[in-house]
């Protein structure tokens, strides 16, 4: 019976893995330099560097804002339509990023030390991210497409092993620049590793594909505005209230928080273009059957992954981070578990169904009103509850976000079944 089971999603299993081990080794290295940094800088300045961070990944998402995830639909769809269509993908694209990365520069570059302030100086050491990071999302975005995970899965390995080298000397010996050094050295390695390995691409630009991919990418761009003011607002309003070592402690919670769901993206990404391939087919009865065995599972392995988590936390925090064995770390991530069953279902919902199928306008409005309303709230709360507020907003608006993008695609999908 396993056997059969295994034969029958062999495909499936096997792109996870590959998946799995391109996401650690690029997560891998971003986490162990989150947790280098939080080891070998104090909580303050922990706090900076991830007040920083929040910054200039807000400038990196509109430097991308939805065109690697638009990408990553067009391959493939253009992989099994159109193979002329594929080979322009990369360059057109590419464009997009560059023309939308030039200006995000320019504004910073610009206008930067007027809102920034004394924390201007370490935007600076940050800004090649703005366009490095978007385009390995980019490549990310072809290859998975592409559903070529072992080659994406080695890359990443092999270049997470090699920064391994530079990041904790970066860091020991020249504090906060170091770990921002690190950060922009990793992505250009990862950057020319993805591009020198792809080559099935021209350098002609395709309007067609261009405006595919832009009119998409800008549904996908406004949800991600939404997404991060509902996920990194929060420590942006708790730097504005001067609540800066609470960043370090929030961070740090949502950090492994974010790596426990990490398996979820991971197989969110894998069955995406199965789900499109579905939805070509009008095969929409098991669309619906598959999001609701997907529901169960995410809510029965996040409560049992919550509770072991609840339970290790304090031992694993005292061995390696004893710095947080307080209060508040325990307080910020106790809270967040709350939310962990219903969030990784969310990713599941929206990577693998939502926006494989072309619906990214139900994620758009969502993501963005409820974005909008997490930043209100943040700040209302904080005045009613302190620095715990942000977490409070975000358990309340965080269920029934998901929830409304749940009916709505259900109702999207059944009303195309019955044309």
């Amino acid at each position: 019976m396993i056997k059969q089971k295994y034969y029958q999603h062999k495909e499936t299993i096997h792109n996870f893995i590959w998946r799995s081990l391109q996401i650690f080794g690029k997560e891998g290295v971003t986490f162990l330099i989150f947790i280098i940094c939080a080891k070998l800088l104090d909580p303050y300045i922990f706090g900076i560097y991830n007040y920083i961070l929040a910054i200039v990944f807000f400038l990196v998402m509109f430097g991308d804002f939805g065109i690697s995830t638009a990408t990553s639909k067009y391959v493939a769809e253009y992989n099994v339509t159109d193979k002329e269509k594929l080979k322009s993908v990369l360059f057109s694209s590419g464009i997009l990023i560059l023309g939308l990365t030039i200006i995000i520069t320019i504004l910073t570059l610009l206008f930067g030390k007027y809102f920034l302030g004394d924390k201007y100086v370490y935007v600076l050491w940050l800004l090649p991210l703005i366009f490095l990071a978007p385009m390995t999302s980019l490549y990310d975005g072809i290859y998975r497409g592409l559903k070529q995970f072992k080659k994406l899965a080695i890359i990443s390995l092999i270049i997470g092993l090699v920064s391994l080298s530079f990041v904790y000397i970066l860091i020991k010996q020249y504090g906060l620049i170091g770990a921002l050094i690190a950060q922009v050295i990793f992505y250009a390695l990862l950057f020319i590793a993805l591009a020198f390995c792809y080559r099935e691409f021209n350098f002609k630009w395709n309007k067609e594909v261009m405006k595919g991919v832009g009119k998409y990418s800008l549904l996908v761009g406004i949800a991600n505005l939404g997404i991060f003011l509902y996920i990194q607002f929060d420590i942006i309003a708790l730097g504005w209230f001067n609540y800066i070592s609470e960043i370090a402690y929030l961070s740090l919670a949502n950090k492994i928080f974010m790596f426990l769901a990490i398996p979820f993206g991971i197989f969110a990404q894998i069955i995406a273009p199965d789900i499109t391939r579905l939805y070509v087919k009008k095969q929409y009865i098991q669309i619906k059957n598959k999001l609701k065995q997907y529901f169960i599972y995410s809510i029965i392995l996040g409560i049992l992954i919550a509770i072991i988590s609840f339970i290790l936390i304090k031992p694993i925090t005292i061995l390696f981070l004893s710095q947080y064995n307080n209060y508040y770390f325990y307080l910020f991530f106790g809270l967040l578990l709350l939310i962990f069953p219903i969030r990784i279902f969310g990713s599941i919902l929206t990577t693998s169904f939502i926006v494989s199928t072309g619906k990214a306008k139900i994620i758009t409005y969502n993501s963005f009103i409820f974005g909008i309303l997490n930043a209100v709230m943040d700040i209302i709360f904080i005045y009613i509850f302190g620095f715990v507020g942000v977490i409070y907003s975000t358990l309340i608006l965080g269920y029934i976000s998901v929830l409304i993008a749940y009916y709505y695609f259900n109702k999207n999908i059944n009303l195309e079944k019955n044309e």
